[in-house]
């Protein structure tokens, strides 16, 4: 308990409620003051609850705090009668009650600030069902589910993104930069728009660069409508042949069964079907519903914390350890009937497992059968379109093998010539490197004897001499054209400063008259700013002095009142329990019958008789619908045995008259004999 103290006076103590407790002060608070705090710690959660509890009702203030804690999963330690406890001690400010659901709330502010601030959009408003046939209110609560789910995705969106990385400076970040080049980029345009004014027919040159821009995003949206119209083309083609091969394979199977075989195909099928149909796809069905009705139920719910996550393993652990328990005392009794019965159903579940397995691997041959098949026609299909013809069979194949053995006999001997032309080619590789030896170790010679002339690096100057000298015509090219542009530049500036200069000169005469008119306004401000100052200081400190008297005898004033209303409410409450007791009272022990009936201890009696009563007759109704159970069931099983019967005649039936007439069939003693 002192730990627990310890921990709600710390994060008391911390923003945002700066309550500055210790241990002594926060355990002497009266009841009222406890309930203010944990009505603080609420607002922090729920802006909502920021109110003073002086100014409601208890029983209001009990209500509000008991539906937001219930909002939030708060689960009050004990059973059902520690509940009205619970109330109790909320209502009158217990510490026992106060302190734990203090130490639940600090301990997870964040995650409940989440809670409460979905709940106000998620929780659903309950519509009776007569309201809802009024067509303007199905319409209006449609869209309030509606906005409810698009509000759901919203709040998804908005934490993945939260998640994702992306920062708000670095984004900040990526504006500036994309801001400083788009000033970049309307720079160079100015620049290259003034270069471009200056060469003749600019205007017919933009307008022809813009007509030849268009042409070429057309030349682009016409090429990718080509390449989808031949996506499409392609498309019908594959299913065009697909339905080719199916029909050519139907016509085969068609041409080479007997009506025996093609019978037992039939029967068959149907009856993987109708195990598909009848067993498999409806369980399968049904877990998939009782999957989504699991997720929607999760998706219902608020978000959950890791403690309540924590709770709930700790629920599953007892659930498994009680099934245990169960199991463990079912195989103690061991009873030989049920034993028997154990290996019967242990044999019928293997044996239904066996056949759900063969089935999902019939199935999934048919799939891959078909996934072959698709694969096969595609790869004819490339091989179609790469070299034009179908894929080869029989003889052709064979006139195929041979034109590649003669093909092969011509690729030896180009690969024969290719070899000889390698090993010419290393040849003078090697002739090329051995010229370049020579040639340094020339170079080398030239240095020496360069530096016993006295002239070292004549020749390798001599070459840069006449590289700078090429680079020097082509820039004192490009210095004769810029120095005339910038001569007419500097005209230009010259012309528009002396403008400037001439328009700025009766402003300036006015600008220095205004400084000084302004210099000595500042002064003024200065001396009349101290003494405001001054003057504003002592009034401060003396309201200051004032606001504090005025503050505590308020807070003096509201405690009064609030112990008043209190003991108020109590005395209420004291009487009206007094005035029921004593009526109890005199019910219980006056003579009259009539009044004796009236009291509550009758009455409660009375219900329990009562229901004792329809206790037993409902377990005699359960006893006699046990002992029929199993013949029920048997006769339920038979009869949908008969109706499954005679739904399988009734499609016979209907098939047989459905298909074309292969022969006659005629009945004779009990006999049928078909003449084809």
């Amino acid at each position: 308990m002192s730990d627990q103290i310890k921990f709600i006076v710390d994060n008391l103590n911390k923003e945002p409620f700066r309550k500055n407790y210790n241990l002594i002060t926060f355990d002497s608070l009266e009841p009222m003051q406890l309930l203010q705090v944990l009505n603080d710690v609420l607002a922090e959660i729920d802006p909502k609850q920021a109110v003073d509890i002086r100014e409601e009702m208890p029983e209001q203030t009990a209500r509000r705090m008991l539906s937001l804690l219930g909002i939030l999963k708060y689960k009050p330690p004990g059973n059902a009668t520690d509940m009205s406890t619970f109330r109790q001690g909320l209502v009158i400010g217990s510490k026992p009650v106060i302190y734990p659901v203090l130490h639940w709330l600090l301990q997870r502010t964040n995650d409940l600030k989440k809670r409460a601030y979905l709940a106000r959009f998620l929780i659903k408003l309950a519509v009776p069902s007569e309201f809802l046939q009024d067509e303007t209110v199905a319409d209006t609560n449609k869209q309030y589910e509606e906005l409810m789910e698009a509000f759901k995705t919203l709040h998804k969106e908005c934490e993945q993104l939260k998640t994702s990385g992306f920062s708000t400076a670095e984004i900040r970040r990526d504006i500036s930069a994309m801001e400083e080049e788009k000033d970049q980029l309307i720079k160079r345009v100015e620049r290259l728009k003034k270069r471009v004014e200056t060469v003749q027919n600019h205007e017919r040159m933009l307008k022809i660069a813009r007509q030849l821009r268009v042409e070429k995003e057309r030349e682009e949206f016409l090429a990718q409508q080509k390449q989808e119209q031949k996506n499409q083309l392609f498309h019908a083609v594959q299913r065009l042949q697909r339905v080719q091969n199916q029909l050519k394979s139907m016509r085969h199977a068609a041409a080479d069964a007997k009506p025996e075989s093609l019978m037992k195909r039939l029967e068959e099928e149907i009856k993987f079907n109708s195990y598909m149909v009848t067993e498999k796809f409806p369980k399968e069905l049904e877990n998939k519903k009782k999957e989504l009705h699991f997720l929607q139920k999760v998706i219902s719910e608020p978000a959950m914390g890791h403690s309540d996550l924590l709770e709930l393993e700790s629920k599953i652990n007892e659930i498994n350890t009680q099934i245990n328990q169960l199991i463990e005392k079912k195989m103690m009794r061991n009873e030989p009937i049920e034993g028997k019965l154990s290996l019967y159903r242990q044999q019928a579940s293997i044996i239904s497992r066996k056949k759900e397995a063969k089935a999902q691997e019939l199935q999934e041959a048919k799939e891959k059968l078909a996934s072959l098949e698709r694969e096969a026609s595609v790869k004819t299909n490339q091989t179609r379109e790469f070299d034009g013809t179908e894929v080869l069979k029989g003889d052709g194949f064979k006139r195929y093998v041979n034109k590649l053995r003669s093909k092969s006999t011509v690729f030896k001997k180009k690969h024969q010539i290719i070899a000889e032309f390698k090993a010419e080619f290393g040849l003078l590789q090697r002739t090329e490197e051995l010229l370049k030896q020579r040639h340094e170790t020339i170079q080398q010679q030239l240095q020496t004897i360069e530096e016993k002339k006295g002239i070292s690096g004549y020749s390798y100057t001599q070459e840069e001499l006449e590289r700078v000298s090429a680079l020097k015509s082509e820039v004192d090219e490009m210095k004769g054209r810029t120095l005339d542009d910038m001569a007419e530049m500097v005209k230009k500036l010259n012309s528009l400063v002396s403008e400037k200069k001439s328009a700025l000169a009766p402003v300036i005469k006015e600008l220095r008259q205004l400084r000084q008119k302004c210099q000595e306004l500042t002064q003024e401000c200065d001396e009349k700013k101290s003494q405001y100052d001054s003057c504003a200081a002592g009034l401060e400190s003396n309201r200051s002095k004032l606001e504090q008297e005025v503050r505590g005898l308020r807070e003096e004033c509201l405690q009064e009142e609030s112990r008043y209303h209190y003991t108020n409410c109590m005395i209420k409450n004291l009487e009206v329990q007094l005035c029921r007791a004593t009526d109890e009272m005199k019910a219980y022990v006056s003579s009259d019958q009539q009044e004796k009936r009236k009291a509550i201890r009758e009455q409660y009696t009375k219900n329990i008789a009562e229901q004792e009563h329809l206790g037993k007759k409902l377990r005699e109704k359960q006893k006699a619908v046990r002992e029929s159970h199993g013949p029920n069931m048997k006769q339920a099983k038979m009869w949908r045995d008969l109706e499954q019967l005679m739904e399988c005649k009734k499609q016979c039936f209907l098939k047989q008259q459905n298909q074309t007439s292969i022969g006659q069939v005629i009945q004779e003693g009990g006999e049928d004999r078909l003449i084809l």
